[in-house]
């Protein structure tokens, strides 16, 4: 399915039958600002772990292509903005939200998913330190949702924080709407091949997780093993 036949029956939904874990959905619905919304709600609040940053950024950069002539087409300097200014502000009322009580909402929450990506994330600063931590995790699902409150939780210092997250932040978002575009740019008719595309970038970002899991497997049955 081409990506105009994506789009235009994307762009036939309502605001209220959006698909929150389509990139094309979202970007339909909403432009630039769906970008900057999401990437703060996944970033900055518990509840947006399940969001699609990834794919949203590396699709919101293909639909930024000058020849794409279909329903949808966004502006790259918009979505640039966007996308920093979501990931940035969302960073850091995470950390704000942390400070305040973070594992005392992290606790309320019933979400295996989120109590995973609360271990990964603590994990991270012990073994990386802040600084690395912070910049990793806005690479890995879910983990990047969870250690903005939990440095907060921590007692990780303000400046500190801010600095790196404005580091990987920058880095996360500029670099896959930038490779999106890239790619759209080279390729022609790269639209046909959207959903297998996004597809992969959500393969890719997923694999830290995969190979955590496939570690921490095989860590266990060495300790099963040596008793």
């Amino acid at each position: 399915m081409a990506l105009a036949d994506l789009a235009a029956a994307a762009h036939a939904l309502s605001p209220q039958a959006v698909n929150l874990l389509d990139a094309g959905s979202l970007l339909s619905a909403f432009g630039a600002l769906g970008v900057a919304v999401v990437l703060f709600a996944e970033t900055g609040l518990l509840v947006g772990f399940f969001l699609p940053g990834d794919s949203l950024l590396f699709t919101a950069g293909l639909l930024c292509v000058p020849d794409n002539h279909g329903p949808v087409h966004l502006s790259l300097p918009q979505v640039l903005s966007a996308a920093v200014a979501g990931a940035l502000l969302g960073a850091q009322t995470g950390y704000l939200l942390g400070r305040r009580g973070g594992r005392a909402l992290l606790a309320r929450s019933r979400s295996r998913k989120l109590h995973e990506g609360a271990a990964k994330a603590e994990e991270l600063l012990d073994r990386y330190g802040h600084a690395k931590a912070i910049v990793l995790a806005r690479f890995v699902p879910i983990v990047r949702t969870v250690l903005n409150p939990m440095t907060g939780a921590l007692g990780v210092p303000s400046r500190v924080f801010t600095l790196w997250q404005v580091v990987g932040g920058l880095a996360w978002t500029v670099g896959l709407v930038l490779a999106g575009y890239a790619l759209g740019s080279s390729v022609p008719n790269v639209d046909r091949y959207l959903l297998p595309i996004v597809a992969l970038v959500v393969l890719v970002s997923l694999t830290p997780l995969v190979v955590e899991v496939i570690r921490r497997r095989g860590s266990r049955t060495s300790n099963g093993g040596s008793h």
